[in-house]
């Protein structure tokens, strides 16, 4: 690193903030154990159908831009501007049904164990109540992964209750993605190794598609035509020492064609990584960002202080580019939360910027895109998220060990806004409620 580089980066690392470190993660490999010593196989499982509850509310007039923040241990989505001072308009609670939940929980020994093992593993002690969420075209709902609950449910917006809920496949949802017609979403069974693909409006499964073990993020491209799924593998045993490596499983992602969910292409990122000279890498592919034409992607692995740059139609890795490392992280990687070193990654409106979420160094960065040079590193507290402001001015991240969001100028680099929200933010999204919604109705 330059001087003036290491120079800046001390600065920085003195002044971030503590975070949560050292998650216990063998009980949620004892509850997998368990389970497929009673049932052979935990990606056996069938997803029940979703459930009905209440009637959709259409034609609402009069939208309002806005950002969701799904507060993962509070089990509440902070509804904020979209833009400017991310100023707080409400609060959903997206657990409104947890007594239900949790009585179902208790009476299965299986999920027992897997929901024991979600809050000591990935859960860092906490029950993890909200993964990721979209609003519905017409603002009148929000649809949210609950992880703990193993399900996917809508939340009228109005009146804060359970308009349907779809159990997923296994036992933990995760990542969603909201097609660019905004009427499907797809969503990934962590613990079965299935995609589930729901209509928005009603929670009915229209299709579902096999991944690579643990399936997290999902991307669709080509207008909605194509789904991008990429799959992580075991990130909650401690056994991470690169000599390891072969027990993480199958890591790959999957595209699948979304009018059939038949699968197009398999990309193994280890051939890649080989060919590239970079074997040292995991090929556990982990927040990924195209570039408005789709023509190139940048991901995120597992333990690497970085990101790769992935060219689609040569189907070659082009570039890495390395970020400084905070003196103050600890090198053992099994105090890195969920096998992350940095998780988080978004690119401006035109394409010319990344931003960079350095979670377990606790900083965010925007990095120039033709010359991967970084700019300033931005104090944070163990960003978990990084996505783009209303206006696309800004990069947001969401601050997991400070309970904030955070805004950061793509342009200076510099930070411009900071706003708080529940116990541990970790997804934002945009989308719309009603104009003049400040929250639901209370009796």
């Amino acid at each position: 690193m330059p001087v003036c580089a290491a120079g800046r980066a001390r600065r920085v690392f003195s002044a971030s903030g503590t975070r949560h470190r050292g998650s216990t993660r063998t009980l949620l490999s004892l509850a997998a154990a368990v389970v497929l010593a009673v049932t052979g196989s935990a990606a056996a499982t069938a997803a029940p159908p979703a459930t009905a509850s209440g009637d959709a509310r259409t034609g609402a007039a009069g939208l309002r831009e806005v950002m969701f923040v799904g507060n993962n241990w509070d089990g509440t989505a902070d509804v904020i501007k979209s833009s400017g001072d991310l100023a707080k308009i409400g609060r959903i609670n997206v657990i409104p049904d947890k007594d239900q939940r949790l009585t179902e929980i208790y009476l299965n020994p299986i999920k027992l164990a897997f929901f024991l093992g979600i809050r000591q593993g990935p859960g860092e002690g906490h029950d993890q109540f909200v993964d990721d969420m979209y609003s519905t075209p017409d603002g009148s709902a929000i649809v949210v992964s609950r992880p703990s609950f193993a399900d996917v449910v809508s939340i009228d917006l109005a009146t804060g209750k359970v308009r349907w809920r779809f159990p997923v496949s296994g036992f933990r949802a995760d990542h969603m993605a909201v097609s660019p017609d905004g009427k499907r979403v797809a969503v990934s069974a962590s613990t079965s190794n299935t995609v589930h693909m729901l209509d928005i409006e009603t929670g009915k499964q229209l299709g579902q598609f096999s991944a690579g073990d643990k399936p997290h993020e999902n991307v669709f491209t080509d207008g909605g035509k194509y789904l991008w799924n990429m799959s992580i593998g075991e990130v909650n045993t401690a056994l991470d020492d690169p000599t390891m490596d072969w027990t993480k499983g199958d890591r790959h992602i999957t595209v699948v064609d979304t009018a059939t969910y038949k699968q197009v292409k398999v990309i193994d990122m280890r051939d890649r990584l080989d060919a590239f000279g970079r074997k040292d890498l995991s090929d556990a592919v982990r927040p990924v960002a195209f570039t408005p034409d789709e023509s190139k992607l940048y991901f995120q692995v597992s333990f690497f202080n970085g990101f790769l740059e992935y060219d689609v139609a040569t189907d070659k890795i082009t570039r890495a580019k390395t970020l400084p490392k905070n003196p103050a992280t600890s090198e053992d990687r099994t105090t890195w939360v969920n096998d992350s070193r940095h998780h988080g990654l978004s690119m401006s409106p035109d394409g010319n910027k990344l931003c960079v979420a350095g979670t377990m160094d606790d900083y965010a960065t925007v990095v120039d895109r033709a010359t991967f040079q970084e700019g300033p590193l931005v104090p944070t507290s163990k960003p978990y998220w990084a996505t783009v402001s209303g206006d696309g001015k800004s990069c947001i991240v969401s601050e997991s060990g400070a309970d904030q969001v955070t805004a950061i100028d793509f342009a200076t680099g510099k930070k411009v806004a900071s706003v708080a929200v529940g116990d541990h933010p970790q997804r934002v999204r945009i989308g719309h409620v009603a104009a003049d919604w400040t929250g639901p109705q209370t009796p």
